[in-house]
């Protein structure tokens, strides 16, 4: 890790929160001098607006403010959950039951009135420190979590795909014919295979996603020509079930159903949606619908089958969520569809009948709007 500087003090931002403008002038001359950035307000409501819309390094403020005091101000940054790190220096009276109040509000440190600038200076600088190891500790255990979980993608894909290829081979009969039963046996193992590589690949997909190191290459993609794609090669697993699957473009032209995406990531959702349900539906068909208009692109996905019931839709597209059914998946794949669509600033939605079947539909903006022909 890198060690701190206190060189580094020109880029550090300070929020100085006081309704006094004689300890206001006095702080802000102190903590300027020494190159720090100093921003200033002296009420409660607007500094945590303030640290909302733009974190500060360090909060430095007064335990006495109008409206909201530094206890209650504290409390609120502390008890955050979306802000950084972000250390608390209280200036406080000298009395125990400040001290006390102060820490079960959360602040890192206390200054006592009056303040003296060396020891100013002294509490910001070792705040400041803290605030910067603790960030570096973050960084190192993101990173050891990336790789981690790379290199384990990267170590399980690797068998469970030559697996798979050796299976395939045996099942062709390339080593000698099989008895029927093993071939059935044979089909199991492949199946659980595939399944186990699809959960590896979700995994780093939803893992890139959540960490905003997912790389999207947008270009004009054709969804007509996509679904089709699709359907040609989900068709062996519909015909097994003995369902009808075919794609329509509902009074709409093939050239108006196109749209700005990263053409992996949109078969990834769409044969996602598809497969699923292929799997839940015994008897009837799948149909992908495409409509259009001036603004997007509408896909429809309709099953006949087990359909959802209302509890399990609230938290279909929710991380590891699983369905209470026998077929329940592992919980990622439609989280997944979620953040792809929600990447190309679309939208997903699901509407159901349990024993009838369910459609899902996804809005995405057309090609024209953004530019691309």
């Amino acid at each position: 890790m890198t060690p701190f500087s206190l060189n580094q003090t020109s880029t550090e931002s300070i929020l100085l929160i006081d309704d006094s403008a004689k300890n206001f002038c006095l702080l802000k001359s102190t903590l300027q001098q020494e190159g720090y950035r100093v921003t200033f307000t002296d009420s409660g409501s607007e500094a945590l607006i303030k640290i909302a819309k733009s974190p500060p390094d360090l909060v430095l403020l007064d335990t006495l403010m109008p409206n909201i005091d530094g206890y209650e101000i504290t409390r609120q940054i502390k008890q955050n959950s979306d802000l950084p790190f972000i250390p608390v220096l209280l200036v406080t009276n000298c009395d125990e039951s400040s001290f006390i109040q102060g820490l079960q509000a959360g602040a890192d440190d206390f200054l006592i009135k009056p303040v003296e600038q060396n020891e100013l200076l002294a509490r910001v600088r070792s705040l400041l420190r803290l605030k910067h190891s603790i960030h570096q500790r973050e960084q190192f255990a993101h990173q050891s979590r990336e790789d981690f979980l790379i290199k384990l993608t990267h170590d399980l894909r690797t068998p469970l795909t030559s697996t798979i290829q050796l299976l395939g081979m045996i099942q062709k009969g390339n080593f000698g014919q099989q008895l029927s039963e093993i071939q059935e046996y044979l089909q199991q193992i492949t199946e659980s295979n595939q399944m186990l590589l699809s959960i590896v690949e979700n995994m780093l997909e939803v893992y890139q996603y959540e960490t905003g190191s997912k790389d999207l290459e947008f270009s004009a993609v054709d969804l007509w020509e996509l679904s089709q794609k699709i359907v040609r090669e989900l068709q062996p697993l519909a015909v097994v079930k003995n369902l009808t699957l075919n794609a329509k473009l509902n009074d709409t032209q093939p050239s108006a159903v196109k749209v700005c995406g990263d053409r992996i990531e949109l078969y990834r959702l769409l044969t996602n949606l598809v497969g699923n349900a292929i799997r839940f539906t015994d008897t009837g068909s799948v149909e992908i619908r495409l409509s259009s208009n001036v603004q997007g692109v509408t896909i429809e996905v309709e099953d006949t089958g087990i359909g959802i019931s209302r509890s399990e839709k609230s938290l279909l597209f929710e991380r590891f969520r699983q369905g209470k059914h026998q077929r329940r998946g592992n919980g990622l794949g439609l989280y997944l569809s979620r953040q792809i669509v929600e990447a190309h600033q679309g939208n997903i939605s699901v509407s159901s009948t349990v024993g009838k079947g369910s459609i899902f539909t996804v809005y995405l903006h057309a090609l024209t709007p953004l530019g691309l022909d």
